[in-house]
């Protein structure tokens, strides 16, 4: 069954797997009323997580629930508390609503920023609708199950010097150091890893799993938590941030196995 908000907000899927993909930051569309006020570069969107929802299109085949933005990261980042607080304090980062890209560069001409009425603004008309789907379909799958993953899907740029240095893991996995998911689904979502050698991978590295991971995990309650955070090259050129069909076929059975890791103990 799918369900939709509009395009002001999400799509969402619904399956009937103890599974639920949020692809928080897959979104592009930019408002028409910012269009006049944000940089030329910025409004290619470059810190998009390019095709995840695409990458991802055979989850709904194990019967996963999936649910995607409509807007751009640039918009709001759904990946940070609405209060602004930090993910990794010490750490550069961008914010609930970023002023800078990635690559370091003001997202808004000079002059043009959201003032701090705009940014609270923001959390209501944009932020909150999704993590109200968000939460209503963990406890839809909690309650059918007794247990449900979510699976926070992400991609970045294999190089950032702004949050990295040198060249990021393939794939990245995030459990919040262990605490928003079972050691046993760890575990098991490591030895997938470590059983093949196309991808680099870590485990907690770098990218330890953002607001949505560790803000939803409660083990305890029965509700696990990771984030799969992508190195770019691995399915896509990160330089015209086109598809590449090659790549991303020789990923996704990959995926699929991480998936299907998460599922199975669970059914």
């Amino acid at each position: 069954m799918a369900a939709s908000a509009g395009p002001a907000a999400f799509q969402l899927h619904r399956g009937e797997a103890p599974l639920l993909l949020s692809l928080p930051h897959d979104g592009t569309a930019i408002p028409a009323a910012l269009v006049p006020r944000m940089t030329p570069a910025a409004l290619r969107v470059p810190d998009t997580d390019w095709h995840v929802a695409r990458l991802y299109a055979f989850a709904r085949e194990l019967g996963a629930s999936v649910i995607v933005p409509h807007w751009s990261r640039y918009v709001v980042d759904l990946n940070r508390a609405a209060d602004g607080a930090a993910l990794y304090p010490g750490r550069r980062e961008t914010g609930l609503v970023p002023l800078q890209s990635f690559a370091d560069e003001p997202l808004y001409e000079p002059g043009m920023a959201p003032d701090a009425a705009e940014l609270a603004a923001r959390v209501p008309r944009y932020w909150r609708p999704y993590h109200d789907a968000l939460a209503g379909e963990i406890e839809r799958l909690r309650e059918a199950h007794g247990r449900v993953v979510l699976w926070d899907g992400h991609s970045i740029r294999s190089r950032v010097p702004m949050f990295f240095e040198g060249c990021l893991p393939d794939l990245n996995l995030g459990t919040a150091g262990g605490r928003s998911c079972t050691p046993a689904l760890q575990s098991r979502l490591a030895a997938v890893l470590a059983a093949q050698d196309r991808c680099s991978h870590v485990v907690n590295g770098r990218f330890q799993g953002g607001y949505i991971t560790r803000h939803y995990a409660d083990p305890a309650r029965g509700i696990d938590a990771v984030q799969l955070e992508i190195a770019q090259c691995a399915y896509m050129d990160e330089e015209t941030y086109a598809w590449d069909e090659a790549r991303a076929a020789s990923l996704q059975p990959l995926l699929r196995r991480m998936l299907a890791t998460c599922i199975e103990p669970l059914l």
